[in-house]
């Protein structure tokens, strides 16, 4: 996106703007009409257009190009030029989003100063949206199990559209950053994402926030809606939003305009929402405490974003990329996870999802010492991981085991932990873990447990001599 697209019907008035363009060094590209125009942009975006109003043989004119690419393409300044200029097109052309207007017969040097500018703010939206990317690897989407394939799918698919989208899934598991990834990869890309918590914001503050707020003291005070206008409002767990708002946001979803806290004026706003939930909001509706119409307008293209639990594998591949973004940000050590913590932390409970694995992340490289491999023991032990009822956490070396070795070694942990808990009385523990007596005591032998007496107690060991077979 580096040269500058001339939209004229007069092959004279193309030819000039070129010639004098060319000469200042800058690279050009012309269009005699509406269809070369649209066929124009759609083989490359320009960083500039130069659009006349009155285009003859077409059957759109200047005005409806101009609303065309600040709808689909808003980070490329449009200079509209006309020979039949007067204030009123003058003022509908800005108000569509052209960067300025010039009156033909136009002065070179007024021309030159007016591109320049608009050259100016081209580069300037573009390193802006640059510097977007890299400060959010939030929109960096991380994963290649099958489940997660599935949803950068089902978002690959929506980027390009304008169409509400609502994210379903658990706190913690990157609703934000799929929300990003559309914004990030689709043509508002360059224009704001704004995010409104509306889990956070105080209900009685809540429409001030959005809509913003005019008084005689601070005058115009813009809110989160119209600092979104030409990009992505998104509604983070959107089943908090109180329900006079939910009224109010469903009225400028229809109207695309709202008006001010304490202000009388409409606010025209260009705008493409996307929400997201943990709720069930068909239930929240049953429940009075949402609007089905809202729900509704809300819910057109629905996508379930997975827990952590349902994409495991891609535990090791996260944790290097947390790894890597801690280095950078921070200058936390480089490191690796051993074998043995993998297979932990993917046996691990994951009630944060994503967010509670790189907490975690951050806090074992701040803890921990040196630059080697991540072991087991700085992990958080068996009793201290978040736990389900009816699960049980298994140590990274158990979950390194072929299921034969892993069975065994469990079953030794788990009698020598009853004969101890009794005392290391056989007939109790045969009792309390439902086996015969002589069965029990040909377990313990096959897995190398015996048995002896020490200062009256029976305690049971594994003698160091036995191995399992």
């Amino acid at each position: 996106m580096s040269d500058i697209l001339i939209v004229d019907d007069e092959r004279d008035i193309r030819e000039l703007v070129s010639d004098i363009l060319e000469d200042e060094g800058y690279a050009t590209r012309k269009a005699g009409n509406s269809d070369e125009c649209m066929a124009a942009l759609n083989d490359g975006l320009p960083a500039l257009l130069i659009l006349d109003i009155w285009l003859k043989d077409s059957q759109m004119d200047g005005i409806d190009i101009l609303k065309a690419v600040k709808r689909d393409t808003p980070e490329v300044p449009v200079v509209i030029i006309s020979g039949h200029g007067n204030v009123e097109i003058a003022v509908a052309a800005i108000k569509q989003g052209a960067y300025d207007f010039i009156e033909k017969p136009f002065n070179i040097d007024q021309l030159m100063v007016v591109i320049r500018r608009a050259m100016e703010a081209s580069q300037l939206r573009r390193e802006n949206s640059d510097l977007r990317r890299l400060d959010s690897g939030g929109a960096e989407m991380i994963g290649d199990s099958a489940v997660y394939r599935v949803l950068t799918s089902q978002l690959d698919k929506v980027v390009k559209s304008n169409g509400r989208v609502m994210l379903s899934g658990p706190a913690g598991s990157g609703k934000e950053i799929a929300a990003r990834y559309v914004h990030a990869n689709s043509n508002r890309s360059a224009a704001p994402f704004v995010t409104v918590s509306c889990a956070s914001i105080e209900p009685e503050r809540m429409e001030e926030v959005l809509f913003g707020r005019e008084t005689t003291e601070r005058g115009i005070e813009p809110g989160l809606l119209e600092q979104a206008n030409g990009g992505v409002i998104y509604f983070d767990e959107v089943a908090d939003m109180p329900l006079g708002t939910q009224s109010k946001i469903l009225r400028v979803l229809v109207d695309q305009k709202f008006q001010r806290v304490g202000g009388g004026d409409n606010v025209s706003v260009d705008l493409r929402v996307i929400s997201s939930t943990n709720k069930d909001l068909e239930q929240e509706i049953r429940l009075e405490k949402f609007r089905e119409e809202l729900f509704h307008r809300l819910n057109v293209v629905p996508i379930a974003v997975p827990s952590l639990s349902d994409r495991r594998e891609d535990i090791p591949m996260l944790v290097e990329h947390f790894i890597a973004h801690f280095n950078d940000t921070q200058g936390l050590p480089l490191r690796k996870l051993s074998e043995e913590s993998v297979a932990l932390l993917q046996t691990m409970i994951w009630p944060g999802n994503v967010r509670q694995l790189k907490n975690l992340v951050e806090r074992v490289l701040i803890l921990g010492e040196g630059n080697g491999p991540i072991e087991v023991k700085e992990l958080p032990r068996e009793e201290d991981a978040p736990n389900e009822e009816g699960r049980v956490v298994l140590s990274g070396a158990l979950a390194t085991l072929p299921l034969r070795e892993a069975r065994e070694a469990f079953e030794r942990e788990y009698l020598l932990t009853q004969i101890n808990r009794f005392g290391g009385n056989i007939s109790r523990t045969a009792t309390f873990v439902g086996m015969e007596r002589s069965a029990l005591h040909r377990k313990l032998k096959s897995l190398g447990v015996v048995t002896s007496n020490k200062s009256g107690a029976r305690v049971a060991h594994l003698d160091s001599e036995d191995t399992v077979a």
